[in-house]
């Protein structure tokens, strides 16, 4: 089954220009775009990745030292008043919004929501969700299949889910799902186990691909939790999990699912609260040599994100009970986004942006490394506004998968 992104009569507005473009600071980063009639969804045409990396660079260049610290944060905050949230995001310069249960109440609530944190159209925010479906939905009135029942079925079955998934968030006005579960494991005592889409590894790394290749129309795909939660039983929200796997094993087994997602082209890969020691003492999430092997081992190139900071803190280890300590390691380690929501205040994200800032004016963290994450998350936003320019109008009719 295909689905369409844009109506078969969209024209597409020429993207040359903007290589040619003066660059932008973070607040004139490009024109306003045309809108689209009704309430109609604003998409972009992704083959213009050369043209949106260009663009971030400039824009990137042209941001002060603290909005590069807050493009690199994503927030919280339990609120469903549209204007707490909107504020929340522009004071902060926030890079991106995490949705949870406590931001949604209906489906037009949600858009109504979603709609308000779009503080400058040409470059919103990424605002994401973890719409896995099954166990962990924050739109409930999801009813695609979830891992569960789709472990069982064929990879086909996976992308039409998966497809129906990323339409209905695209249709809240989200860009990005952190809902592709790429761990592998049959233990059924493990915490992760009922949200994996396989329990070989090859089974997972085919129903990854597609749970990819279905969502791309739609949402931006991220795959969790790399380097692989299947390899522990225990629940890294409340301890720091740790497996003596080599890495030889890891190469042979949980690599292949998040190797498939990256070649589906998965644009962001989520990194987790787990230490491999045969690798590295430390959580991937915190560790160079993980980021490393991601880049240069299994070819990724998009955004890493991290799993929820809180965590760290809610695992009582102390050396990890410093959220903004654990902010600054994350990214010079090599995230590109960090993300926080347990433990968070409406204070955490911005006290995390100004302490990235601070290493930065410190010589505690490489201010060329800030630069590269910052760019990495611009040129996401900008694939999903098209920076004011190759935007096509996406009514319900085109968001909806074809039989």
């Amino acid at each position: 089954m295909r689905r369409r992104l844009w109506p078969a009569t969209a024209v597409l507005v020429a993207t040359t220009a903007m290589l040619v473009a003066p660059p932008a600071t973070a607040e004139s980063a490009a024109p306003e775009p045309s809108s689209p009639a009704g309430d109609a969804t604003v998409r972009v045409e992704p083959a213009t990745g050369d043209v949106y990396a260009a663009r971030a660079a400039q824009i990137v260049a042209g941001m002060t030292p603290e909005q590069r610290a807050g493009a690199v944060v994503m927030g919280h905050i339990p609120s469903r008043d549209a204007e707490t949230v909107r504020a929340y995001l522009a004071d902060g310069d926030l890079g991106g919004f995490l949705l949870m249960g406590a931001n949604v109440g209906w489906e037009e609530q949600v858009r109504s929501l979603t709609d308000a944190m779009v503080v400058d159209p040409a470059l919103p925010p990424l605002i994401a969700v973890d719409q896995e479906g099954g166990s962990v939905s924050r739109l409930y009135w999801d009813r695609a299949e979830s891992a569960r029942t789709l472990r069982d079925e064929s990879p086909g079955v996976t992308e039409d889910a998966f497809a129906a998934r990323g339409a209905l968030v695209a249709r809240a006005g989200i860009g990005v799902n952190f809902g592709i579960v790429a761990d592998v494991t049959d233990d059924t005592g493990s915490f992760i186990w009922r949200r994996v889409l396989g329990e070989t590894a090859s089974g997972a790394t085919s129903r990854v691909a597609a749970a990819v290749t279905g969502e791309a129309p739609y949402v931006l795909s991220a795959l969790k939790h790399f380097p692989g939660h299947g390899a522990v039983r225990e629940d890294s929200h409340y301890t720091v999990p740790t497996t003596d796997m080599s890495l030889t094993q890891w190469q042979s087994q949980a690599a292949r699912p998040f190797s498939a997602g990256i070649s589906a082209e998965a644009p962001i890969v989520m990194t987790g609260h787990l230490a491999y020691t045969a690798v590295d003492e430390r959580p991937a999430s915190l560790s160079p040599e993980w980021y490393r092997i991601l880049r240069e081992d299994l070819g990724f190139d998009g955004v890493a994100v991290t799993d929820d900071l809180g965590m760290l803190v809610q695992s009582g280890l102390p050396e990890y009970a410093d959220p903004v300590r654990n902010a600054v390691s994350a990214i010079a380690a090599g995230a590109d986004l960090v993300l926080t929501v347990a433990s968070s205040t409406s204070q955490t994200a911005p006290d995390m942006a100004a302490g990235i800032a601070a290493a930065v004016s410190a010589g505690a963290l490489d201010e060329a490394r800030l630069t590269e994450a910052a760019t990495r998350v611009v040129e996401l936003r900008l694939r999903l506004a098209g920076d004011g320019r190759s935007l096509l109008p996406c009514t319900g009719e085109c968001l909806a998968p074809e039989s």
